[in-house]
């Protein structure tokens, strides 16, 4: 719950930012562009950018408290993310 909370608070701050620099135009870009970036950090910590054979080396390799700490950060990178990209949609439908 907490990185959700953090993530309304950056999607609030992007807002702010984006009505200050650029109007009601692209109000959606910044928290358009950190909620893609907090994607792109979950898909890389989850490992799904790698081929078959490398998850199944990771996999074998890694110890348990390794692994739970990289889906720890998948999923709060992941709930980051997420408010910021539904107030980018929201945003951008309702300016077109």
């Amino acid at each position: 719950m907490r990185y959700f909370l953090i993530g309304i608070f950056l999607s609030l701050c992007g807002v702010l930012i984006s009505m200050i620099l650029w109007g009601m135009e692209k109000i959606y870009l910044i928290s358009g562009t950190v909620g893609c970036i907090f994607i792109v950090i979950s898909m890389v910590f989850s490992g799904s950018m790698v081929s078959g054979d490398r998850v199944r080396a990771n996999f074998a390799t890694e110890t348990t408290e390794h692994r739970d700490e990289r889906n720890k950060i998948t999923v709060n990178s992941l709930y980051i993310a997420l408010p910021n990209i539904i107030v980018a949609i929201l945003f951008y439908y309702f300016s077109k």
